[in-house]
């Protein structure tokens, strides 16, 4: 295939392309370095595209189909390091204390920079290809912002897409396989942070106060009946607790404690439960211990959901990439989060994810944590099928 045999000779490009981006990593809507990296690279080859989207770092760029009558398809890549400080020992790891590519998206913006260049070498294009990089997926919702700023309404660059298509690496999926589902992808994710407040005294003499840490903790065990029992066992949704604070000394019953986590769900109507039933729960609880809570609900990013035609057309695609044997299904969403869900929003999308577990690696680095890399064996593959899906037809 040519688009396979292009990639496999751009592997070494992308290859130090990527670990350039590894080495300097930027956090979200701070991606200066990695945006104009990408643009000198589009730029080199001659590929239209716009600089300081969504918020300044952002890039949308086109490649126009060489014949009328074609699609649009859209492809997308997330830019935006995590605030981790890296353990790998690698001669390319973080020159930024304190920052790193801990999540692949220097692989991810590498793959739709070789896809760029493959597609820009071809003589024969029947589709408009939209090139989405993207600022702030870690919690910055940078995605959202590419489309308010008109990315896939035809505002800024081309017509509005057909269908929209994106990766992530997974690290416990073996290299080479992807795998896909139709429906629920990942969770849409929702944050909260509660203050209580009591009335403060001496530990000794605890029934001359009302104790927040008590209720906070009150609290925080019961969040898990939600779960448990105003939800099917058949459907998901998951409470968890991480940040936990009260206190400065240890014989001081304090006036306040706090706590913060995050809410995922895979279904509209378990959202809007979750929210409502952790409102009434803490609220009652608080009152019940003679406190008041004080709720800050943030709402996240929406479920990541797969729509069915697009999926189908992604599965025949990669599968005469890639082959049958390697192109698995997802056999349950993930609890995780991304802000591609946005997208689809707008036009029929597809998320899919890229085996990353190297073959002689019993204990693979998870995601957003210290030793974590990118396997860039993996590069030819992904940016073989990016290209397929651009030249594909998605007129339905």
């Amino acid at each position: 295939m040519v688009a396979t045999s292009i990639a496999t000779t751009e592997l070494a490009f992308l290859t130090d392309f990527r670990r350039d981006l590894h080495a300097h990593p930027e956090l979200m809507y701070e991606e200066h370095r990695t945006s104009s990296r990408v643009s000198e690279e589009l730029s080199r080859v001659g590929i239209e595209h716009r600089t300081g989207l969504a918020g300044g770092t952002g890039i949308l760029g086109r490649i126009p189909a060489t014949r009328p009558g074609g699609s649009t398809v859209a492809l997308r890549a997330d830019m935006d390091a995590l605030p981790i400080l890296e353990e790998t020992g690698l001669p390319y790891a973080s020159q930024s204390p304190g920052v790193m590519h801990a999540c692949g998206h220097d692989g991810h913006t590498a793959i739709l920079l070789g896809a760029a260049r493959a597609l820009h070498q071809m003589a024969e294009r029947p589709n408009e290809t939209l090139l989405l990089f993207q600022p702030a997926e870690e919690g910055g919702a940078g995605a959202k912002r590419m489309c308010d700023d008109g990315c896939l309404a035809g505002r800024v660059l081309g017509a509005a897409p057909g269908a929209i298509f994106g990766l992530h690496g997974n690290p416990i999926i073996e290299e080479g396989v992807f795998t896909v589902r139709e429906g629920p992808m990942l969770a849409a994710t929702d944050e909260f942070r509660v203050t209580v407040t009591g009335k403060g005294g001496h530990a000794a003499m605890p029934h001359l106060g009302v104790d927040p840490v008590v209720a906070v903790v009150q609290t925080v065990s019961a969040l898990q009946t939600i779960a448990s029992r105003n939800v099917s066992p058949l459907d998901s949704i998951v409470f968890s607790v991480t940040i936990l604070g009260a206190g400065h000394a240890h014989n001081v019953i304090p006036d306040a404690a706090q706590f913060a986590g995050t809410m995922r769900t895979l279904l509209p109507e378990t959202r809007e439960m979750g929210r409502e039933r952790f409102h009434h729960l803490v609220n009652s609880v608080a009152s019940a211990m003679g406190c008041r809570a004080e709720i800050d609900w943030r709402v996240g990013y929406p479920v990541t959901m797969n729509e069915p035609w697009a999926t189908r057309h992604f599965r025949a695609v990669a599968q005469g990439v890639i082959g049958g044997e390697r192109l698995r299904e997802e056999a349950h969403p993930t609890m995780g989060g991304e802000d591609f869900s946005f997208y689809g929003e707008h036009a029929p999308a597809c998320f899919f994810f890229v085996g990353l577990k190297r073959p002689d690696d019993a204990s693979p680095a998870l995601l957003h944590t210290p030793r974590f890399d990118f396997n860039d064996a993996v590069i030819p593959d992904a940016v073989a099928t990016m290209v397929a899906l651009a030249l594909s037809d998605v007129n339905r």
